[in-house]
């Protein structure tokens, strides 16, 4: 009953609209000018259909959309299994290097980053403690310096503090995009380098004393006048925490690459290992 009803009341609403337009004086057999007709649009009109037939088009429709969604979760899965494949990592690490050399083709040591006001300087947030483990007595610390001819150097805490000091107020930046200024002093890698009669190797490798981080370095940005050997921050010695004795810091790559309490240190024109870079992540890690 009240199927026929609804049949009925439908059919009273279509004359009705059928009369205004005659009032209106349009002529049916005139199509209107729309957007559909301006833009010569394809269109379809499709036969009336009863309740069933409506329900059964949308059931169609839905299981079709469905099945489409399903394949493209299938296909997206499996595409991102495919990409961390070690066969695969080749792709990854070509479009490392392409960035790579378009970051050193616009590098230049005269681009400095800004300086702040020393007020505006706070503690960094502690991220991970690799290679901080392990218990270090700080008067028992050396530097272990390698590549350099004819053999290696030794240095403790206080020879590097006899390099000139140098404080800079600057951004830290973290690659997962936090950042903070941060007030540090120490001495610049180059005074360092050329201290030790550094030979002008591609790289630089830094390791922790257990050998648990490290990193890579290209020899323009460890160079930079904003890269420096740290062991003050904020106007106090490092804490263990935060890398002491020595570590690294620099304007020119993201945290990751600021290793924490350096142990040794080596010049070579082997690009170095580097631990987040073994993971995935660039090598480079520019900003």
């Amino acid at each position: 009953m009240s199927g026929d009803r609804k049949t009925k009341d439908g059919r009273v609403l279509l004359e009705k609209v059928r009369e205004i337009e005659e009032q209106k004086g349009l002529d049916a057999s005139v199509e209107e000018e729309n957007s559909a007709k301006i833009l010569a649009e394809k269109r379809r009109l499709t036969s009336p259909l009863d309740n069933d037939d409506a329900r059964r088009q949308i059931r169609g429709y839905s299981r079709r959309g469905f099945l489409i969604g399903g394949a493209t979760a299938v296909f997206g899965c499996l595409g991102y299994w495919w990409l961390k494949q070690p066969e695969q990592s080749g792709i990854f690490e070509t479009a490392f290097r392409l960035n790579e050399r378009v970051s050193q083709d616009y590098f230049s040591p005269k681009h400095l980053a800004p300086e702040f006001a020393v007020g505006m300087a706070r503690e960094p947030r502690v991220n991970g403690d690799w290679g901080l483990k392990s218990d270090l007595e700080p008067t028992a610390w050396r530097l272990n310096v390698l590549g350099l001819s004819p053999d290696p150097v030794v240095l403790t805490l206080d020879e590097i503090k006899r390099l000139p000091r140098v404080e800079m107020t600057t951004e830290l930046k973290c690659i997962e995009g936090w950042s903070v200024i941060v007030h540090w002093a120490g001495a610049r890698f180059s005074d360092f380098a050329k201290a030790v009669n550094a030979p002008p190797t591609e790289y630089v490798g830094l390791v922790t004393p257990d050998g648990a981080y490290y990193v890579g370095w290209d020899r323009p940005s460890i160079m930079h006048p904003q890269t420096l050997l740290a062991y003050e921050m904020n106007g106090e010695l490092l804490t263990d925490d935060h890398g002491a004795p020595l570590r690294l810091v620099s304007t020119v790559k993201y945290g990751i690459k600021q290793i924490k309490r350096i142990g040794k240190i080596e010049f070579t024109n082997e690009r170095p290992a580097d631990f987040w870079a073994e993971s995935g992540y660039d090598w480079y890690s520019g900003h």
